[in-house]
């Protein structure tokens, strides 16, 4: 009689490829199974942590920055600067052109006070006086830049003169100015007053 072979389960025969392997071997576990997958395609060698460059380019990077700011903040204060001295300086011109014109108003003062200390003197006298004056104001009017006109007879330009009145006049052109009631001064943009006219209308 042949002896019986003694079988271990989970073990077959030698050549067999496990075919011997019993119904109820136990199976390796699901995370011993992926991280030996892991394992296996994981690059021999691999380092896991930041690349040593990352660390330097966010350096780089935040004190470009920063430096963009400082100029930021430099630029503005520079203009805030520009600006005050840009005042001051249109302030300090504006003052001296109003001395500057005030000084040309000096002797027009003088000469109405010395007309004033002579009142008393002939009715002449003081009208030859005044005159002086009026020639000397007209004087600084046009040095200022704003001659006295005289608008008779011109034809009438509503940017140049005021009409207070028309009349009719029949041996003159109608729209001409026949009168000046206050004379203008000045010309074109650089005009101090247009001039206030009678102005002729058909007959």
């Amino acid at each position: 009689m042949r002896p019986p072979v003694n079988q271990t389960p989970g073990n077959g025969a030698a050549g067999d490829g496990g075919a011997g392997r019993g119904p109820h071997a136990a199976a390796p576990p699901a995370a011993s199974q992926a991280a030996a997958r892991a394992d296996t395609t994981r690059p021999e060698g691999a380092d896991t942590t930041r690349p040593e460059g990352a660390a330097d380019t966010i350096a780089d990077q935040a004190a470009r920055i920063a430096e963009l700011e400082d100029a930021r903040l430099r630029a503005l204060a520079d203009l805030d600067n520009m600006r005050k001295r840009c005042t001051a300086q249109i302030r300090r011109a504006e003052e001296e052109a109003g001395t500057a014109v005030a000084r040309q108003w000096l002797p027009v003062i003088d000469s109405l006070d010395l007309a004033l200390a002579h009142a008393t003197a002939s009715p002449a006298t003081i009208v030859d006086g005044v005159e002086a004056v009026r020639e000397q104001a007209l004087g600084v009017l046009a040095r200022l830049g704003f001659p006295r006109r005289d608008d008779r007879g011109a034809k009438f330009d509503p940017t140049r003169h005021e009409a207070i009145a028309t009349r009719p006049d029949p041996g003159t052109e109608a729209d001409t100015v026949t009168e000046v009631v206050r004379p203008g001064y000045g010309e074109g943009d650089h005009q101090l007053r247009p001039a206030q006219v009678v102005v002729a209308r058909p007959g």
